[in-house]
């Protein structure tokens, strides 16, 4: 029988701050994280707009630690450990367990194309084997238009069946929901918690006996689409769902994670989290002007931030 979860209905893929030479941040982490979390949003750091893919394996650990040593709530977190090496996964998800996380997203192997859902299965037996602990939680991540490597429901039936306590959910980012429904409807009477990979699913998700999302701009706007979450059988949830896809889309229009970025950069005065990783670029400056006078037609603001 799975036990009982303690992360929240919506969780980010917390964008990561960097140093001039490339290091993650960890003390402007740690404030972003603590922010999120007071608006009750759970941290996915590692994740694709955490720009997980543009860190090594070295820099993940160190920033893991680090946020665990500033008192972030681990029991919060479920950090990004998917990676084309096995070696690189296993070691990423142990120290996620040991950490205390509450779960761990997974990527597929991403660099082969065409897989089989043999080759799939085998990939998560021998992470999960290795890992070896009763402990492990993984949340299995689907996002074909980037992966390219699409999930099967027969495999995520097939994984449920072999690891009954282990694999435990889905972060669904393919924008397809006919194919999130069908998850739903086929393990969640199991436990299976499917996670909306962006907030324009969230009532849906939650309507249709999914859990939350794991959404970007949950970066931005934290209060919003928790509360959502909360009160999604309110008679305004409509309402409040309509708001939520106007702000995505204005971060949507733009490179997203640069514009996340920039508008924390100017909530905070501090053009350091302005900085991407190679091959992303930050917004130019007209990009910049569009974002700002998006912003402040609609009023948007992130209260708490530079608190």
């Amino acid at each position: 029988m799975l036990r009982p979860s303690p992360l929240p209905a919506v969780l980010s893929p917390v964008i990561t701050p960097f140093l001039a030479n490339g290091e993650p941040d960890g003390g402007r982490l740690a404030r972003q994280c603590a922010w999120l979390l007071a608006n009750n949003v759970g941290l996915a750091i590692f994740g694709t707009n955490s720009e997980a893919n543009s860190m090594s394996t070295r820099q993940k650990l160190a920033l893991l630690e680090s946020l665990v040593a500033q008192g972030l709530a681990v029991d919060q977190m479920m950090p990004g450990t998917g990676a084309c090496a096995i070696d690189d996964a296993v070691v990423l998800t142990r120290a996620a367990v040991e950490a205390g996380a509450a779960g761990t997203l997974m990527l597929p192997p991403f660099y082969y194309k065409d897989l089989s859902d043999d080759g799939l299965f085998a990939y998560y037996s021998e992470v999960i084997d290795r890992v070896g602990s009763s402990r492990l939680q993984v949340y299995v991540y689907n996002i074909p238009q980037v992966t390219k490597v699409p999930l099967s429901l027969d495999l995520l039936a097939r994984l449920v069946k072999a690891f009954p306590t282990t694999v435990v959910g889905m972060k669904d980012s393919s924008g397809d929901w006919s194919y999130t429904e069908s998850v739903i409807r086929a393990l969640a009477p199991h436990g299976f918690r499917v996670y909306a990979g962006s907030e324009v699913f969230l009532l849906r998700t939650l309507r249709a006996g999914g859990v939350g999302c794991i959404s970007a701009t949950a970066n931005v706007n934290p209060a919003a689409i928790s509360a959502l979450a909360r009160d999604w059988q309110s008679p305004l949830a409509d309402n409040r769902q309509a708001e939520l896809d106007q702000v995505r889309s204005m971060f949507q229009s733009l490179p997203m994670i640069a514009a996340m970025k920039a508008a924390v950069a100017d909530t905070l005065k501090d053009s350091d989290w302005a900085r991407v990783r190679p091959p992303l670029v930050p917004l130019n400056d007209a990009q910049l002007a569009t974002l700002r006078e998006s912003m402040a037609k609609t009023g948007f603001s992130m209260p708490g931030l530079a608190s």
